[in-house]
Formats: structure tokens, C-alpha cells, sequence
């Protein structure tokens, strides 16, 4: 696992009228500060990657569908420097994952249907001076491929 990053198996009660997941509390281990809450979606196959924040830290889960979240270590001084980490997050596997900051990060819808995406990030999003830095999905120096690995 990346250094920084953890991972909290989310809860999900069902009953008859539906179910409640509870994502995160302010009691958490895992929890920092909050700054925002915002969900973004992906249609089945869309590429949002890769990006990386200086001063804020990510809470990645997706509540409806499925997709594949991946992380790149490129800090150097860091001991898991040029690692990745593949996980695979909605429906079949409620987790919360927390992205330190200057770790790339980025999603793919995976399955048939759009996936929404919940992020809590630690800091609000400032218009005027974002906290992202971007590059593209595919040309890069990441060692990643983004294709279906049929195994």
C-alpha cells in the first residue's frame, strides 16, 4: 500500500425499505478535517485521471456503480515511491479510500451503468487558486495502462 494511503471497509445496513452506508464520521481513524463534499460521475469506460493536490488530502468512494480507483506514489522521498495501488470500489466492494496529497490519483467507470463518485476532500475547492495539478490519462510517465486486463 501506498505510504499515507488507508483503506475503510464501509458498513452497509440493509433493511426492508433500502439500505444506509455510512461513509465517514469525525470519530474515524481514518478521518483528518473536512472542506467539501462533491460527487462526479463517469459513464461506463470514461478516464478521469490523473491529478494530484499539494495541500489537501482525498476520501474516494463511489456509491452508485463501479469503478476502478488508482493511485501513483511519485513523491520521491517517500518509502513506496513509483508504487501503485488498484482498487476496485462501489456496489460488489463499499470502501473508503484516503489519498494523501502529491499522489496522483484518478478513476475509470467499470461495469454498465454511470458511476457516481463521492470525493471529501479536506480543503474547499478554490476557483481562483486550484489545488490540482493534472496530466493526461494516457501520456505520461506513470507506469499504468488504463485497458481492460483480461486475465
Amino acid at each position: 500500500m501506498i505510504q499515507g494511503v488507508e483503506v475503510k471497509r464501509l458498513k452497509v445496513i440493509p433493511d426492508e425499505r433500502g439500505h444506509l452506508m455510512e461513509i465517514m464520521r469525525c470519530d474515524d481513524s481514518i478521518f483528518q478535517k473536512f472542506g467539501q463534499v462533491y460527487i462526479t460521475t463517469a459513464y461506463p469506460g470514461v478516464i478521469k485521471a490523473w491529478h494530484f493536490h499539494t495541500h489537501q488530502t482525498d476520501y474516494i468512494t463511489v456509491v452508485k456503480g463501479m469503478a476502478k480507483v488508482v493511485l501513483y506514489d511519485a513523491r520521491k522521498d517517500s518509502e513506496t515511491y513509483d508504487e501503485v495501488n488498484e482498487f476496485f470500489i462501489g456496489k460488489y466492494n463499499p470502501i473508503l479510500v484516503k489519498v494523501p496529497n502529491f499522489v496522483y490519483h484518478g478513476f475509470k467507470g467499470i461495469g454498465n451503468e454511470e458511476v457516481v463518485v463521492l470525493n471529501i476532500p479536506t480543503l474547499p475547492y478554490n476557483m481562483d487558486n486550484p489545488d490540482e495539478h493534472r496530466i493526461d490519462p494516457h501520456d505520461n510517465k506513470i507506469p499504468y495502462d488504463w485497458r481492460l486486463k483480461d486475465r
